[in-house]
């Protein structure tokens, strides 16, 4: 039997990468799949509905998967996309739901733009993925859960050095370097997170989907974070705004 966590690369390397699409379906799947994604329609059905076309306006595919690991029954991804020979490049956080016997049930996922760095800026994606595994899960993802409650969801900016490093990596480039820029980022833009919806974790690595309003727009927004100790390091994100219900292909992002 396949862990949740090889069926979710299987589905992407052999399914997206190569365009298996029937072995996706028979071997990766379980009996329903209920999609999240913008755009995808619901089900078995539309998945493949859905990746016949996107093979087709897509034939060269670099689809590399840089993080990856399970959680319990999710399993969280982290992908860099290049279509079409760097036409376009994207890149995707997932989280995939798993059967007991692994197989993926349901899928959520945010897309964003990949941006390459100016010099000296950390990539958006790329880049090392060695989790400590002496580090328990459940403690960081603790930590996160009230970083996001007290700073993001309480809005006490003062309890922000409590969580965050002084010289915490930002690999999202407009947020700038450091805590002082995440704080006056935060401030600019009025960041308030509606909700978080899944937190998942391995060692010190912990990764959450949430709804997040930036400029007063909803955003579907990924978290990656990197704890040394009790404080975030370094810290990566992904979003895409929310589409409007009369929009949707499927029953939404959350």
């Amino acid at each position: 039997m396949s862990s949740a966590l090889e069926n979710a690369l299987a589905l992407y390397q052999r399914g997206i990468g190569d365009g298996r699409l029937g072995e996706v379906l028979s071997a990766y799947m379980g009996d329903t799949y209920t999609q999240h994604s913008t755009g995808v329609p619901d089900g078995k059905a539309g998945f493949k509905r859905f990746f016949e076309d996107f093979f087709k306006r897509n034939p060269s595919r670099n689809i590399r998967v840089v993080r990856a690991f399970q959680d319990g029954e999710y399993v969280f991804m982290h992908v860099y996309q290049n279509l079409n020979n760097g036409a376009a490049q994207w890149v995707t956080t997932d989280i995939f739901r798993a059967e007991q016997d692994g197989r993926i049930v349901e899928h959520w996922d945010v897309i964003e733009e990949y941006r390459s760095p100016a010099e000296g800026i950390p990539d958006q994606v790329l880049g090392d993925f060695a989790p400590n595994g002496a580090v328990a899960t459940e403690r960081s993802k603790a930590t996160v859960r009230r970083f996001l409650t007290e700073v993001m969801q309480n809005h006490n900016l003062d309890a922000l050095d409590n969580y965050v490093a002084d010289g915490v990596i930002q690999h999202d480039d407009a947020l700038g370097q450091g805590v002082v820029s995440w704080r006056d980022w935060i401030i600019e833009h009025d960041v308030s997170y509606d909700f978080v919806f899944k937190v998942v974790g391995t060692g010190d690595y912990v990764a959450t989907y949430s709804q997040v309003l930036i400029d007063g727009v909803s955003h579907a927004y990924f978290d990656l974070f990197r704890l040394e100790g009790e404080r975030i390091a370094e810290h990566w994100t992904n979003k895409e705004p929310v589409p409007a219900r009369n929009e949707l292909t499927n029953s939404g992002k959350f």
